[in-house]
């Protein structure tokens, strides 16, 4: 167990609902949010950079951190694809009074909020529909159908696991849904 020295806001989201948007627009309300950068085994997709998107890490350097202890979590999100936060990163936020920034997954972000309680905020992000969910992934035009398949699927799982969370947002409307999660926001932080 890592020590706490901070509070920490834990955003989740099925693929495609939007979380990463808004995500985006408060960290420029919050001055001292700071985003906790994933490590992942995945490969960059698009302009994704190394240590700005996340840590990209062959999947033997990951199993390397997994032995090592580095990670406050991880897991195999995809068949031999893992995502994970590195404690290091979270240390290096706190080191500098900032409040972290989580964007991960759902199972993550539940792994995140056991391990951290009250210090931490966890907020799904969700969809008004599925189908919703479909056209935003096809809109992006980043993957096949058939990716964008399997991600509807696991939408459909992780959208029951909503209730896990503090608060479920749900994006019909994205400046309504960035309000609504400034508000929750700034009711955690004056705990």
């Amino acid at each position: 167990m890592m020590e706490l020295t901070g509070k920490l806001i834990i955003f989740s989201a099925p693929s495609g609902s939007g979380k990463t948007t808004i995500v985006k627009q408060l960290l420029q309300v919050f001055p001292q949010f700071e985003f906790s950068i994933s490590a992942t085994s995945r490969q960059p997709r698009g302009q994704e950079q190394n240590g700005v998107d996340y840590f990209f890490l062959t999947q033997e350097e990951f199993r390397q951190k997994v032995e090592q202890d580095a990670f406050v979590e991880w897991e195999e999100v995809y068949n031999g694809t893992c995502y994970g936060t590195l404690k290091s990163e979270m240390q290096r936020i706190w080191a500098k009074g900032n409040v972290i920034i989580f964007d991960v997954d759902v199972m993550g972000g539940i792994s995140l909020k056991r391990i951290f309680g009250e210090n931490a905020c966890s907020i799904f992000i969700q969809a008004p529909s599925i189908e919703a969910l479909r056209e935003r992934l096809i809109g992006r035009g980043t993957d096949s159908m058939e990716t964008i398949e399997k991600r509807i699927a696991k939408a459909e799982f992780e959208m029951s696991k909503a209730p896990e969370f503090d608060f479920v947002v749900v994006n019909d409307e994205l400046d309504k849904a960035v309000a609504d999660t400034k508000q929750i926001i700034n009711d955690f932080l004056a705990r």
